[in-house]
C-alpha cells in the first residue's frame, strides 16, 4: 500500500476512533513509517503489515459489538412498543364499549324517570285514597319500591361505568406516553447502530482487496485460536446431553437459514440478526422465547456448559450482546454481523458469558410445551 494509501487508512481509523465510545482514549492504529532508502524512488510500495490489519480487525470487532448492543436496545424497544400498542387497542375497545354501556344506562334511566312522571309522583297515601281496592294499592306500592331500587341501581351502575371510562382513558394516556418514550429510545438506538456500521464499513472500504482477504484470514485465525483454547480445556468431553424433540426442531430451523444475510433488527424469513435467528428458531419449534440476546440471558434458564445440549443458546461477551445456538460437536450456528451471513462456527470462538435453555420443562414433562396465546 502506497504512502498516500497509508495516510487514507490511518485517517479512516482516526475517524472511527472518534465515532465509537468503545475505543480506548489515545489508541493509535498507524504503524511507524519505515526508514526510507535514500536511493529509493517514490514508486516503492509499502505493504500494510499484519500488525496494522490486526489493529483494524480489533477495531471492527468493537464497532460491530457496539452496533450489536444498540441492536438489542432497538429490538427491546420494538417489543415493548408492540405490547404497549396492543394495550392501547384493548383500552380503546373498552372505552368504546363503556360509552355504549353508559348511553344505554342513560336511556334506561330516562325511561324510568318518564314512567315516574306519568305516575304523577303522588305519595302512597294519595294512591290509597284514590284506590278502590287496597290490594291494588299494595301491589302498586311494591312496584314503586322496586322502581326506586331499580333507579338507584341504574344510577350506581352509571357512576361505576363513568369511573371505569375515566380510568381507561388515563391508562390509555399512560400507555401513549410510554409509546412516545419508546419511539425516542428506538430512534436513538437506530442512530447508534447506523453510526457504528457506517464507521465500520468506511474503515473496510479503505482496504485494498488483498488487504480485505488478509483481514478475513486474520478473523478466521482469531476465531480458530479462541476455539482451540476452549477445546483444550477438555470441555467437549463433558458435553454428552442429547437434544430434545423441540431442540432438534429449533436446530433444524436455524441451520436451514445458513447463507442468509445478517440484517440488524431482522427476524426473517430472508434476513436475521443474531437473536432474531434464535428466537424464530425456537418459535418454529413451538416455544416463544424473549426477542433479544440480553433478555434471553436474563429470562431463560441457565445451565452449565458441561450440561449443554443441541438447541441451547450460547450467550457471548460480558454484555450479552451476541447469541448463537449450539448444534453439537463443539459447533454453533449464528448470524455474525453486518456484511456476513448465517453460518456455523466454533462454540468457543468468542468469549462465552453463559448458556441458557429455552425448554427446561421437557426435562420433567417428557414432551414439548406449546405456548398458549395471551
Amino acid at each position: 500500500m502506497g504512502a498516500g494509501k497509508r495516510g487514507v487508512l490511518t485517517a479512516a481509523v482516526t475517524v472511527v476512533c472518534a465515532v465509537t465510545v468503545l475505543a480506548a482514549p489515545g489508541t493509535a492504529f498507524a504503524a511507524p513509517t519505515p526508514p526510507q532508502d535514500p536511493g529509493a524512488t517514490a514508486s516503492v510500495t509499502v505493504v500494510t503489515s499484519d500488525k496494522e490489519l490486526e489493529a483494524v480487525r480489533k477495531k471492527l470487532e468493537k464497532l460491530y459489538r457496539a452496533a450489536a448492543k444498540a441492536t438489542d436496545e432497538y429490538n427491546a424497544a420494538e417489543e415493548k412498543a408492540k405490547l404497549q400498542t396492543a394495550q392501547v387497542v384493548r383500552l380503546a375497545k373498552r372505552i368504546v364499549e363503556g360509552r355504549e354501556k353508559l348511553a344505554d344506562l342513560k336511556d334506561r334511566a330516562g325511561a324510568a324517570a318518564a314512567a315516574q312522571y306519568r305516575g304523577g309522583g303522588l305519595p302512597p297515601e294519595a294512591h290509597l285514597v284514590l284506590s278502590d281496592d287496597p290490594q291494588d294499592f299494595l301491589d302498586g306500592a311494591g312496584r314503586v319500591r322496586q322502581g326506586e331500587h331499580a333507579t338507584k341501581g341504574l344510577i350506581g351502575e352509571m357512576t361505576r361505568t363513568q369511573q371505569d371510562l375515566e380510568q381507561y382513558a388515563e391508562d390509555a394516556r399512560v400507555q401513549m406516553r410510554k409509546l412516545e418514550a419508546g419511539r425516542k429510545v428506538k430512534a436513538a438506538a437506530q442512530q447508534r447502530i447506523e453510526k457504528q456500521i457506517e464507521a465500520a464499513e468506511k474503515l473496510e472500504a479503505e482496504l485494498e482487496q488483498e488487504e480485505k482477504e488478509r483481514l478475513a484470514r486474520l478473523e478466521l485465525q482469531a476465531a480458530a485460536r479462541a476455539q482451540a483454547g476452549w477445546l483444550s480445556s477438555g470441555v467437549l468431553g463433558d458435553i454428552t446431553a442429547k437434544a430434545t424433540e423441540q431442540g432438534r426442531k429449533a436446530v433444524a430451523y436455524a441451520t436451514a437459514q445458513i447463507g442468509k444475510p445478517y440484517q440488524w433488527g431482522a427476524e426473517g424469513p430472508n434476513t436475521f440478526d443474531c437473536s432474531g435467528l434464535t428466537s424464530q428458531a425456537w418459535l418454529s419449534a413451538g416455544r416463544a422465547i424473549p426477542r433479544t440476546s440480553q433478555q434471553q440471558w436474563q429470562q431463560l434458564t441457565r445451565v452449565d456448559i458441561k450440561d449443554m445440549r443441541p438447541g441451547d443458546l450460547i450467550i457471548y461477551w460480558d454484555d450479552a450482546s451476541h447469541v448463537g445456538m449450539y448444534v453439537g460437536d463443539g459447533t454453533m450456528v449464528h448470524a455474525p454481523r453486518p456484511g456476513r451471513t448465517v453460518t456455523l462456527a466454533g462454540a468457543g470462538s468468542m468469549p462465552i458469558l453463559g448458556v441458557v435453555r429455552p425448554d427446561p420443562a421437557t426435562d420433567r414433562d417428557k414432551g414439548p410445551r406449546v405456548p398458549t396465546a395471551p
